[in-house]
């Protein structure tokens, strides 16, 4: 078998989830995350639209980005709905990452391109980024919870509505061993010959 082959598939069936609390407060070197965001830069993509984009916390705004997060729950979760745990949890996501990425697809300007190419090309992005952590040795969180789908998201990052954050991306270094991979339903199961 290649070499190449053989490298990546380990990278890809190593590559694990890493709750945010896990992490170690390590930090990571900024020209390590750059390095990732240009592998992320190379997903494919239709039309070359590129639509995958990055906001990235470090350090101190990693933490206001949680705390503003936090807050954003409490403001829109309602009276009904809000629980403490949630927003206590929203605002310490951050407090042992070494870095925080809100990770959303920019909409292009070509209508041609359905809304979900340019969404997969995005999550494409995210995922060159996360094998390329797990080649680093760098423990990372794919997060969807809180207010990352909200609207009122957007409106806090400033982003259009037209555009769509498909997570938070929580970066870091653990202590912890990695967990055995599993997948639950049987290749074969998946994949049907034609």
């Amino acid at each position: 078998m290649n070499e190449d082959f053989h490298r990546l598939q380990q990278i890809i069936k190593n590559r694990r989830t890493v709750k945010p609390a896990q992490m170690n407060g390590q930090q990571i070197p900024d020209a390590q995350v750059r390095e990732l965001l240009g592998l992320a830069d190379w997903a494919p993509t239709h039309g070359h639209t590129e639509p995958w984009r990055f906001i990235v916390y470090s350090g101190e705004k990693a933490q206001e980005f949680c705390a503003a997060h936090a807050d954003l729950y409490r403001q829109q979760a309602g009276s009904e709905n809000f629980q403490d745990s949630k927003e206590d949890k929203l605002r310490h996501m951050g407090d042992k990452a070494s870095h925080v990425l809100v990770a959303y697809m920019q909409r292009g300007n070509l209508p041609k391109i359905p809304e979900l190419e340019e969404i997969a090309a995005t999550a494409c992005a995210i995922q060159n980024l996360l094998l390329g952590a797990t080649a680093l040795g760098i423990a990372s969180y794919w997060g969807s919870g809180g207010m990352a789908y909200h609207p009122a998201m957007n409106e806090m990052l400033d982003l259009r509505e037209e555009d769509v954050v498909l997570g938070i991306l929580y970066l870091g270094y653990t202590d912890q061993e990695k967990s055995a991979g599993k997948r639950m339903v049987p290749l074969e199961e998946k994949v049907r010959w034609a």
